[in-house]
């Protein structure tokens, strides 16, 4: 897991079609309804849906397929919306934590309004009812209008994980250029699987003596555990530096030794990234 600076942070072949679950599609007769414009008052009044927020309003998205991805900035805060168009959940704001363009990914699009992921959660896994059989969701998404998102650009670049054979590999398309061997999350709190994100955006952190290296931050979070790491880690998943890095020894973050975590570096920000068994 991860610690923010001001915040807290935790810790494909290309990756088979994304499906956001429960969104309204118009080829299945579904009349989707134009929401009514909404004020600036309006949309920074909704809850941000940034790396520590839980928002249930949210899609689950568990998608490990290849649908094209894009990646956009924001031309402003955009108000997001679940499943009915008309009630928005969320906002996405236009800068991150770091003060920096916030990295949106569309994986859909459909009526003007795009399918994006979001860094924040739906629920916490410890309001899992008990009888729960899957795990709380490890991504989320929603719609946000097109008009909110500016300077579209292709993701071509992916990485693909597998806990199971503790490995990180980097595609350029469909085409290999690296992987890896690396640490994954312990048996008791495990790397989520059966998901993609992305990463949202990469830092330095003197306080978990990352000075050298930058921790990547995915929009992924734990599944098992609200806060693996310490109590108060928000249980994002990220990439970073660790002298010893392999084994299921961490709490869910990927551990990389200096030359992967220099590769994922290099990526662009909004890279897709798919975790396996």
């Amino acid at each position: 897991m991860s610690t923010l600076v001001g915040a807290s942070a935790g810790c494909a072949q290309m990756p088979p079609s994304n499906r956001v679950e429960d969104m309204p599609v118009s080829d299945t007769g579904i009349t989707v309804p134009s929401p009514r414009a909404l004020t600036g008052e309006e949309i920074s009044s909704l809850p941000a849906a940034t790396h520590g927020a839980v928002i249930p309003g949210l899609l689950p998205f568990s998608q490990v397929t290849s649908v094209p991805a894009t990646g956009y900035t924001l031309v402003r805060d955009a108000a997001l919306y679940g499943p009915d168009w008309n009630r928005p959940v969320a906002r996405f704001p236009a800068r991150n934590f770091l003060g920096e363009p916030s990295v949106v990914v569309g994986v859909a699009e459909q009526d003007g309004y795009v399918s994006v992921l979001t860094p924040a959660r739906r629920e916490l896994p410890s309001a899992r009812p008990a009888a729960a059989t899957t795990p709380a969701a490890a991504q989320t998404a929603a719609w946000i209008a097109r008009e909110d998102l500016a300077e579209p650009r292709p993701i071509t670049t992916w990485i693909r994980v597998s806990v199971g054979e503790q490995t990180l590999t980097i595609f350029e398309r469909s085409s290999e250029q690296a992987s890896f061997r690396i640490g994954v999350g312990a048996a008791q709190t495990p790397t989520p699987t059966n998901v993609t994100g992305y990463l949202q955006a990469r830092y330095f952190d003197p306080d978990q003596g990352q000075v050298d290296h930058r921790i990547q931050l995915t929009s992924l979070h734990a599944t098992e555990q609200d806060e693996p790491y310490a109590g108060q880690d928000g249980g994002l998943i990220g990439a970073h530096f660790q002298d010893v890095a392999d084994g299921a020894v961490s709490h869910g973050c990927l551990r990389l030794d200096a030359e992967a975590l220099a590769e994922v570096d290099a990526l662009p920000l909004g890279t897709l990234v798919t975790i396996v068994p």
